[in-house]
């Protein structure tokens, strides 16, 4: 079988998967929910490692816990054997915290025999498609597929339903620095604030500005085209032209969206020039293959 038809088929595994994680059926008469394979002593199981998701706001914690006391864990948590009596979290992480927290000595799980690489692409689907990742934490997930298991942007699109310009795009926010990061896995800047800033002279500080005046996205790529602009033109600040037009702006963002890839047009008269900018032979080649398909 090859690599591409085996992956196509692994991502609708996953789904499926997913879809009976998710699937109702009778458990007691009356509630709905998953049949579980067993009831598990909490302090036998243990968090994935690897979870791509690290940030669990505590006060939904604790709302989660209140509702387990009053219902019970109504969709079993989704584990794997990892010794005789052990067992390791490949999706559910949060109720089995929640679960913790409600007092539970035991929990229902569903017992899967997968390998690490289907574990953690099951977490990253899992979390990617319930939305429950910060835009860092997807990133980081994305970055593990690709460097320890040899998935291309492409694969990685195909298995959790996103574009591949999607993927490159998150892949991205891995550029910046640890400080702008940490606002971004924080909350107080948005994935399209932080793409913004990726090529900029100086993302940290750019960054507390937006922050600090509550820039919109679209006033953000403003300021950090100006910075570009400063960076690529050799002449003294007074020398340089005015901005360039918001349909001009308008257009370098779609393509940058588009190719997940920095683009710059600069008018020359009645033509002109489109600049795409890569860092790595992978998105070379990407651009490659999409004007072969033109």
């Amino acid at each position: 079988m090859n690599d591409d038809l085996s992956k196509r088929r692994l991502g609708r595994g996953l789904a499926a998967l997913i879809g009976e994680m998710d699937q109702p059926t009778p458990v007691e008469a009356g509630k709905p929910g998953v049949n579980p394979d067993r009831l598990v002593p909490i302090e036998f199981i243990n968090r994935n490692p690897k979870n791509p998701r690290r940030y669990f706001d505590e006060s939904e914690l604790h709302d989660l816990a209140s509702s387990i006391r009053q219902h019970g864990i109504v969709q079993p948590v989704v584990v794997r054997t990892v010794s005789a009596d052990r067992y390791e979290i490949i999706a559910g992480e949060r109720r089995w915290r929640a679960a913790q927290l409600a007092g539970l000595i035991e929990i229902p799980v569903i017992v899967r025999d997968v390998d690490d690489k289907t574990a953690l692409e099951i977490a990253i689907v899992e979390n990617v498609q319930r939305a429950d990742l910060n835009p860092l934490e997807e990133a980081l997930g994305y970055e593990q597929l690709i460097a320890e298991h040899g998935y291309t942007q492409n694969d990685l699109g195909e298995i959790i339903g996103k574009s591949r310009s999607h993927v490159a795009n998150s892949l991205r926010l891995l550029k910046l620095p640890e400080q702008v990061r940490d606002m971004l896995a924080g909350g107080s800047l948005s994935a399209g604030h932080a793409r913004a800033l990726v090529s900029t002279s100086d993302p940290a500080t750019l960054a507390r500005t937006i922050v600090s005046k509550g820039m919109s996205v679209r006033d953000a790529e403003r300021l950090a085209q100006n910075d570009i602009k400063a960076q690529n033109d050799p002449r003294p600040l007074a020398a340089r032209k005015d901005d360039k037009d918001s349909d001009t702006l308008a257009l370098e963002r779609t393509l940058s969206d588009t190719l997940g890839l920095d683009v710059a047009i600069n008018h020359r008269g009645s033509g002109g020039q489109v600049k795409i900018s890569y860092k790595t032979l992978e998105q070379l080649e990407e651009i490659c293959r999409l004007l072969e398909r033109r």
